[in-house]
């Protein structure tokens, strides 16, 4: 696809896996659709690492990504992005939210988090859970650069309802299978954007990648879903063309549960090296 640059449509996609584990099937096959919708359109397919959790993340998983989706039969563009060599571009887009004042800085450990949210049993809730209370948005700007200062750790979150001045609340984003979406971000809250040791978050990066990279469909698992509702928000605040979106549904196993990188059996690796090939298992996914 590569070599066809010349002829090709403005259809920009991407698959971008954290090497955090080997891939499994529900890679494969998310990995194939947006492989298959850039040919369909005769578009470009890239590849990016995201790789921010430098804890979790393991080169050798970086090198089976390439290995696996080779396998597959799989080709993208060179050079790969891989975000652990570009936090600097982050912390750039961080500096501009925090210029336009729609962030802050928390101080709240997860236990204080949690211990504040089982004191109010109403507290709201989305799609992953109780949302943020709000603890530190309260804080006076002195209190913050105080604590800041002293070398508090700290992250730094979205300051949603500020955000929402600013770009209003009619904010949409196109998904291919259900329309024109109204962004609800009020269901993700005030999320992290940021932690004093990692500058930036998967809202942030993926939202500044995507605009950088001039994606202009993200294919993606219908898991992230409800983080469309704060890209847009984000991609509104920096000034980034928002893409079209295309959530597909996820692989399940047998008993109806997601694939997960713990399932060792049923990783690509486990499968490449059964004897299986490649064929049979792009057949056994039951792509589009």
């Amino acid at each position: 696809m590569a070599s066809q640059t010349a002829v090709q449509s403005g259809f920009v996609t991407r698959f971008a896996p954290s090497p955090t584990g080997l891939l499994h099937k529900g890679h494969a096959y998310s990995a194939l659709q947006a492989f298959r919708a850039a040919r369909s359109a005769n578009g470009r397919f890239l590849l990016r690492i995201e790789d921010i959790d430098t804890t979790r993340c393991r080169p050798e998983f970086t090198e089976a990504i390439f290995e696996d989706l080779a396998w597959l039969g799989l080709d993208w563009e060179k050079p790969v992005r891989v975000q652990s060599r570009h936090f600097d571009d982050y912390r750039n887009s961080l500096l501009r939210l925090q210029e336009l004042d729609v962030v802050y800085p928390c101080f709240c450990t997860r236990k204080e988090i949690h211990a504040e949210i089982a004191r109010s049993p109403s507290a709201p809730h989305g799609p992953d859970g109780p949302l943020y209370p709000g603890t530190c948005r309260k804080k006076s700007k002195d209190e913050r650069q105080s604590r800041i200062q002293s070398g508090e750790a700290h992250a730094w979150r979205l300051d949603l309802t500020t955000a929402l001045s600013i770009t209003g609340h009619g904010l949409t984003w196109v998904d291919t299978e259900r329309g024109e979406i109204a962004a609800t971000p009020e269901e993700l809250g005030d999320v992290v954007l940021a932690r004093k040791d990692t500058p930036t978050s998967y809202h942030l990066s993926v939202v500044h990648d995507d605009a950088l990279q001039g994606i202009s469909h993200v294919v993606r698992g219908e898991d992230l879903f409800h983080a469309t509702h704060i890209h847009a928000v984000l991609q509104n605040l920096l000034g980034f063309p928002a893409p079209t979106y295309s959530h597909h549904g996820l692989l399940t196993d047998d008993s109806g549960k997601r694939f997960a990188k713990r399932d060792k059996a049923l990783t690509l690796r486990s499968i490449r090296e059964s004897g299986i090939s490649p064929d049979v298992l792009i057949g056994s996914l039951k792509l589009d």
